[in-house]
């Protein structure tokens, strides 16, 4: 009973996601560390237990935590009633799913803001088909930012030694660069810090990357390095935050991944996603399928635990039963380490 639950989005409906998480709640280790707990249709999961060989797993639909049974063999479902399994299109952007996968999601943070699980996961979301239902969000990240009143936030990936925080996400390049602040910066580099500490880093080596080419140099390709980042950096390191930098990002995250820092604070989306899924996503291309799609995306700052997969919905991968589950496996896996590092802070 000491096992955080881990709460579990299904993602959107029409999505991979149903698949993915059938075929990582498959594996009986999973519940050797935690207690899981699927948010979203148990019609659903059923026909995901068929498309991806798993008939033998039992697909229990609950309405309370209190009702979960949290055995290997068995995945339970809180269950929503928000789709038919019969006739919802599948691989396609529509208001239905979107509005299923929305409400999986504001499910899942009620549960964890009311402690009634540790920690959650998200499976992906469409952006498009959860506007389209008439929910203004760009993406989880701002959606668990309303929903649990949090101002400082930031995003995080991970994959094995490779992290990255990210000062700015989804905007325009041009939106990016001007918000590369130093108080934002400064916050972003206190936030990673203590990611890396939750995650049983003991002391923190934390790379700020620059914005422009060769961080500027100089001030001859711009001047955001002087003006604001090595002022957020300063301020980092008067706190006692081992934080250096900027670097140039060309070649910052060769020496992230050479075990130089711990983590790299980026400036912007593409910044720190193309190095991780660079590493993460592996195609192979004699067999014509992916052999990984791992990493994983965490928010910070947020009064609860928040993990995703670090990948899209995949629709056109969905209803084949092939999606990989790595990255959620990956998730489920941070979730447990970041709920017992809170638990234990808690107690301290």
């Amino acid at each position: 009973m000491n096992k955080p639950i881990i709460g579990i989005t299904m993602g959107d409906p029409a999505s991979i996601g149903p698949e993915i998480t059938v075929k990582a709640l498959a594996k009986p280790e999973v519940y050797e560390n935690c207690r899981p707990l699927v948010i979203g249709d148990s019609c659903m999961m059923e026909k995901a237990k068929k498309l991806v060989g798993h008939e033998e797993i039992r697909i229990h639909p609950v309405t309370d935590v209190k009702e979960a049974l949290f055995t290997p063999g068995t995945i339970d479902v809180y269950e929503m009633n928000l789709v038919d399994a019969d006739t919802l299109p599948i691989g396609q952007v529509s208001a239905e799913a979107g509005e299923a996968a929305f409400q999986y999601v504001k499910k899942v943070i009620e549960l964890a803001n009311a402690d009634e699980i540790d920690g959650t996961v998200t499976n992906a979301l469409n952006k498009e088909a959860i506007n389209v239902a008439g929910h203004h969000f760009s993406g989880h990240t701002e959606i668990y930012a309303h929903y649990t009143g949090t101002k400082k936030y930031c995003m995080m990936l991970a994959h094995q030694n490779m992290r990255v925080t990210h000062v700015s996400t989804h905007v325009s390049l041009r939106e990016a660069c001007n918000r590369v602040k130093k108080d934002r910066v400064l916050d972003v580099i206190r936030m990673s810090h203590m990611a890396c500490k939750d995650l049983g880093i003991e002391n923190p080596r934390v790379a700020v990357a620059g914005l422009n080419p060769h961080c500027g140099e100089n001030g001859l390709f711009g001047d955001e390095e002087i003006k604001e980042i090595t002022p957020a950096i300063e301020a980092a390191r008067a706190e006692g935050i081992d934080a250096s930098g900027p670097f140039p990002p060309d070649s910052v995250f060769s020496k992230l991944r050479g075990g130089w820092y711990d983590i790299v604070v980026c400036m912007y989306h593409d910044q720190g996603h193309i190095p991780l899924k660079v590493v993460g996503f592996v195609y192979n291309q004699e067999a014509g399928k992916w052999d990984a799609v791992e990493g994983i995306n965490l928010t910070l700052g947020l009064p609860i635990v928040r993990v995703s997969v670090d990948h899209g919905t995949a629709f056109d991968q969905a209803g084949t039963g092939m999606a990989n589950e790595l990255s959620l496996m990956n998730a489920i896996d941070y979730a447990i380490r970041l709920s017992r590092s809170r638990k234990a802070r808690k107690a301290e």
